[in-house]
């Protein structure tokens, strides 16, 4: 069943609750936004909605603040009051209002008086205890005094898509519902990936921990045609196989789940790539001694990054491929002297003919690095909903609107 789209709706006339993923990234030093990359994504569907009669009121997190009681009014350094001001300069010419309020009279009052065209922010959403609620009727109390704002709901948040909170799960089921544009393209995107990608299908997973990718691993293992691990998780796939990795990272606990899925990639006749040198150093940084070595890492060195001959490798198997996917670095990329491996595999998704997707912060961060971003076919928004869509799990934020 398709999501009900936004595309081939009438929205003359009416005040739309849109659900966005605004959750920008902040400079630790001034506060301001320093990558509005989630914003700018979310752009197109704002216009259609605008473009089409409607009056736009926007609810976003930012950030992880402390809730809000009645004294205090939130982390005042996660208000969302920034977000609309740099909002009203991504679309001159539009009206953006703040409430001060995401529920209550003076959402009310402010909503009330939008105009066709207009845009009213709400004060971040993750200020009330209720928007995370275990309970579900707390959710839904919550969730009808923001639908009492607008008379369609539309969700184009797929960052969030994996949280059953209540301006997510809640609203879709008072309101009419529909995806926006950002949202859809994500979800049929990895649709493609999960049912009937084109082949040679490439995943290059990397990342610290294979805790954390497990699921996904177990679940690519039956659709990739090759799965290529870098990151520190590659340690303790390589130490499972009674590879020595000296003083690298590794998760003791993971060795049993890390072991059976290189056997059973072998058994699915599926091809899993394990680093084959890397690059080390005696210490955490890029101040000890630094060298290149073969499979086996030796006493005293931590892996850093995938070494120039796994690169190498890595790259002559995404270029042959028609479809790739990368969630996770291949190494600490973020200091120069172990960035190469992870720019290695970006231009080599870059000069691939076939569809690019990545996700995860990292990899993307990575991307941005290497100037590649517009190299990509798609660049996802959602690091935690993208992995829990190829783990196989049901995103509350599309099943409410399915329903």
């Amino acid at each position: 069943m398709p999501l009900p789209s936004i595309e081939q709706v009438d929205f003359t006339g009416k005040k739309v609750l849109l659900r966005v993923d605004f959750n920008v990234p902040l400079d630790k030093a001034s506060g301001a936004i320093s990558d509005d990359t989630r914003m700018v994504k979310s752009l197109p569907t704002i216009e259609l909605l605008l473009n089409r009669g409607a009056a736009v009121v926007i609810i976003s997190h930012l950030g992880r603040p402390e809730k809000r009681d009645n004294k205090s009014p939130g982390d005042p350094s996660l208000s969302l009051k920034k977000v609309a001001a740099h909002l009203a300069e991504l679309l001159p010419g539009r009206t953006v209002n703040f409430s001060a309020e995401a529920v209550g009279p003076v959402a009310e009052e402010a909503a009330g008086k939008l105009k066709a065209g207009d845009i009213l922010v709400l004060e971040n959403i993750r200020y009330y205890d209720e928007e995370t609620a275990k309970e579900e009727k707390v959710r839904s109390e919550f969730a009808k005094k923001l639908c009492k704002l607008a008379d369609i709901y539309v969700d184009d948040a797929f960052g969030a898509a994996h949280r059953a909170h209540a301006s997510i799960y809640e609203c879709a089921k008072i309101l009419p519902g529909y995806a926006g544009l950002l949202l859809k393209k994500e979800i049929d995107m990895l649709e493609k990936l999960v049912t009937n990608p084109p082949r040679p299908f490439v995943a290059i997973i990397g990342g610290s921990k294979v805790s954390s990718k497990l699921a996904v691993l177990e679940n690519l293992i039956s659709k990739a045609d090759s799965i290529l691990i870098g990151g520190a998780m590659a340690y303790t796939f390589l130490k499972s196989r009674l590879i020595e990795v000296g003083n690298s990272m590794i998760e003791k606990d993971y060795l049993s789940q890390a072991f059976q899925i290189v056997d059973k990639a072998a058994y699915n006749k599926k091809e899993l790539l394990l680093p084959e040198d890397h690059v080390v150093s005696s210490e955490f940084g890029e101040k000890g001694k630094i060298k290149t070595v073969k499979r086996a890492i030796p006493d005293g060195f931590m892996g850093m990054d995938i070494g120039p001959k796994t690169a190498d490798h890595y790259a002559k198997v995404i270029k042959k491929a028609q479809t790739v996917l990368w969630n996770g670095p291949m190494g600490v990329f973020e200091m120069k002297k172990f960035s190469s491996g992870t720019i290695a595999i970006a231009k080599a998704m870059a000069k691939t003919k076939g569809t690019t997707i990545v996700g995860g912060g990292d990899s993307i961060f990575a991307l941005a690095q290497a100037g590649l971003e517009d190299k990509m076919t798609h660049v996802s928004t959602g690091g935690g909903a993208t992995l829990e869509y190829l783990e196989g799990k049901k995103l509350p934020g599309v099943e409410a609107l399915m329903k």
